[in-house]
């Protein structure tokens, strides 16, 4: 017992002695390292959570927008889905490459399909109303593909199903308002025909949020 007693005492007082004769140096730079580290994380985590609730604004915005001016006013009407399609587009691009979701993939599949579809389809009707589509994304929705792109690969997923069910929501609203009180008789058309696929995108990427929700 005297003996083990010894030993320990001999391990233990190396240990110390290894930790004493350990550079100044090196422990100062794994200090700087670890503070580093946390101070990353700290920045990352905040990122994330201001990018949310950005997204959060932006999609209210939206929706007051789509419910509102879209609705009663065709050029309104016409940026807002103009842009719509772009930003359904890209959002889908960077979700083909980023996300590991084999729904999720399918899903962005389908939005390029059928936004680029509902592009082409609405070009000649924009023209007959004297319109011009919106040529690039405004300030809120380049947001969203911002906070898309910076989100981390464990983020990535529900940011853009997030995304995804607000931005289909604000359009759905957008078509569904022309379709019923717009003053151009094309567009209308247009909206309501469009209205529909817009219904079972956003109904399909309910289904993946609740999906999300419950793993």
């Amino acid at each position: 017992m005297k003996t083990a007693l010894l030993l320990s005492a001999s391990v233990i007082a190396a240990l110390s002695l290894a930790a004493c004769n350990k550079p100044a140096s090196t422990t100062a730079a794994d200090a700087t390292t670890a503070a580093s580290n946390t101070a990353s994380d700290a920045a990352s985590a905040t990122g994330a959570a201001v990018n949310k609730a950005e997204d959060a604004t932006g999609a209210a915005v939206g929706v007051a927008s789509a419910n509102t001016l879209g609705p009663h006013d065709t050029a309104a009407f016409v940026s807002n889905a103009s842009q719509s399609d772009m930003y359904e587009i890209q959002a889908a691009k960077i979700a083909e490459q980023r996300s590991k979701n084999a729904d999720i993939r399918a899903f962005a599949k389908m939005m390029i399909k059928d936004h680029t579809a509902s592009m082409k389809a609405m070009t000649p009707l924009v023209a007959a109303a004297g319109q011009t589509p919106a040529d690039k994304l405004d300030d809120r929705r380049q947001g969203f593909i911002d906070h898309l792109n910076k989100a981390s690969d464990a983020d990535f997923d529900k940011t853009y199903v997030d995304q995804q069910v607000a931005a289909h929501g604000e359009a759905l609203d957008l078509m569904n308002g022309y379709a019923k009180d717009g003053s151009d008789a094309g567009l209308k058309g247009g909206a309501a025909k469009t209205a529909p696929t817009v219904q079972m995108h956003l109904d399909k990427v309910k289904a993946m949020q609740a999906a999300m929700k419950k793993s």
